[in-house]
């Protein structure tokens, strides 16, 4: 089960954290001490309007949703939307979020 992160663990996330990025988007992971992950998704106005970056949300929400048996527990997982990812479609996207992934080291096996 993924929960969502407050104000305050956003910022631990980003102070303490090991954090990898690539076009698309920027992912930040701290190890928690919880049985469950937690996600929160930060998308700028620099990326657009309303509409755009809710799109981006979306996207980025429904990927971890479909793949969210591929976290492991115990991580508090920050993902920052750059500005490539409003041109994305989801398949990019995932490929996105699983390489960095990988690389941080919360997911499960190859993603």
């Amino acid at each position: 089960m993924i929960q969502s992160l407050k104000n305050l663990q956003f910022r631990r996330v980003y102070s303490q954290g090991k954090s990898k990025a690539d076009h698309c988007v920027a992912i930040y992971v701290l190890e928690n001490d919880l049985l469950v992950s937690r996600l929160g998704i930060t998308v700028s106005k620099k990326i657009g309007n309303s509409v755009v970056r809710s799109r981006v949300k979306r996207i980025i929400k429904e990927a971890c949703r479909l793949h969210e048996t591929d976290f492991l527990p115990g991580y508090d997982v920050v993902i920052v939307a750059r500005k490539a990812a409003k041109n994305k479609k989801s398949t990019d996207m995932e490929i996105s979020l699983f390489r960095l992934g990988n690389k941080l080291g919360f997911l499960k096996g190859n993603g």
